[in-house]
């Protein structure tokens, strides 16, 4: 796999090279107050590329540190969690068992009060 990585780069590299020998020109560029400056073609592209991937990949890399934060605080929160819970709790032992209530099946049960603000 090394290898083909490798290749893959040495053959990016190749296509680069011929890229720039192939486009070497100089390019004006108006500037202002009447400045004109005189830049190579593949100075120019790299320069453009590097313009749009940096701020790309500055803000992956934030948005990857930010995760990666939430990530921990929240592996803390679930060790301390997991830890508090493995430890044993107190036996709590009741004093005496309560005393069941008998219930009546046959009383019939009352009616329900009727809602305010309505006259029977």
């Amino acid at each position: 796999m090394q290898f083909l990585k490798i290749l893959f780069w040495c053959l990016l590299a190749f296509v680069a090279a011929i890229f720039t020998i192939g486009n070497w020109t100089n390019v004006p560029i108006h500037l202002w107050g009447g400045l004109i400056a005189d830049v190579n073609l593949p100075l120019l592209l790299l320069l453009t590329f590097l313009a749009g991937l940096l701020p790309t990949m500055l803000y992956y890399s934030t948005i990857r540190w930010r995760l990666r934060n939430r990530l921990s605080t929240t592996e803390r929160a679930i060790n301390d969690l997991r830890s508090t819970m493995s430890s044993p709790a107190p036996a709590l032992v009741p004093d005496a068992a309560p005393e069941p209530v008998p219930v009546d099946v046959a009383a019939p049960m009352p009616a329900p009060p009727p809602p305010p603000g309505v006259l029977l």
